[in-house]
């Protein structure tokens, strides 16, 4: 290790970001999936479908990934990963543009090899991306909808809304994600071999520890903090649905007490 105290403020800015992702866990609890899960589940009864699903896309891979789906016909959807630029799926992620195909036999884009692994082949899919700032990453598709033959217009722009609510749940599973990620990467620069400019002799901190070391951190803040410290979080979680003069009043207290927390507790508060 260098005695230049990079290690120590490394470690001390990753204390930082565990215990921000801890808390952030606790005040919004994993619920992405079922965000999205409950997203298809209206889709479904809203158009009257037979299935609807969201695929997310996987960067890494490049690939479409059917993380939740809904209907008679969509569960067994669930799991299945192809191209990002396969079908109509693929069409509409790949262009950003929305997509009502009354006859899928009929149009060149249609992956029938894909939909038979499914057990399900559509007669009709309405598909609309799933948008960020950054682009597409996703799609939304409802499959033998019963408004059949309705305004298509309308249709998708319904189906843009779901699509919408779909985009918050994805980004906060990525967020999830990418905070584990900064803190494996982290700590591989915690480990990594000392530049030029640095001093000889640092320890490389293994690969296959990263996971464990992350998991330690996670464990030690959560029993550091206590059972008073989560109760905290979980009356702020309950505060969100206050309005918002409340939740003004709660952030107040809050700063408050954290700008009290930085200087020595009077004796009386001390326990």
């Amino acid at each position: 290790m260098t005695d230049d105290g990079r290690p120590e403020a490394l470690l001390a800015a990753l204390e930082a970001v565990a215990a921000r992702a801890a808390v952030a866990s606790r005040l919004e609890p994993p619920g992405g999936e079922a965000v999205l899960q409950s997203v298809v589940d209206a889709a479904v009864v809203v158009f009257a479908a037979e299935a609807a699903s969201i695929a997310v896309h996987e960067p890494d891979s490049d690939r479409l990934v059917i993380a939740v789906a809904a209907g008679p016909q969509g569960r067994a959807a669930v799991g299945l990963a192809f191209a990002a630029s396969t079908g109509i799926a693929g069409y509409v992620f790949s262009t950003g543009q929305p997509l009502a195909v009354t006859d899928v036999g009929a149009d060149p884009r249609f992956d029938r090899a894909t939909a038979e692994t499914t057990g399900y082949v559509p007669r009709a899919i309405l598909a609309v991306p799933v948008l960020d700032a950054s682009g597409s990453i996703g799609v939304l598709e409802v499959l033998d909808g019963g408004s059949e033959g309705s305004n298509q217009l309308r249709d998708l722009d319904l189906a843009s809304v779901f699509a919408r609510q779909a985009t918050v749940a994805i980004r906060a599973g990525r967020v999830e994600r990418d905070t584990a990620g900064l803190l494996r990467s982290a700590l591989s620069t915690l480990g990594a071999p000392p530049s030029p400019r640095e001093q000889a002799g640092a320890t490389p901190v293994p690969d296959v520890d990263l996971d464990a070391a992350v998991s330690a951190l996670a464990r030690q803040l959560d029993d550091e903090g206590g059972a008073r410290l989560w109760t905290l979080a979980d009356a702020v979680a309950r505060a969100r649905r206050a309005s918002s003069d409340q939740v003004g009043l709660v952030i107040e207290i809050l700063e408050a007490l954290a700008r009290r927390s930085d200087r020595p507790a009077p004796r009386s508060f001390r326990r």
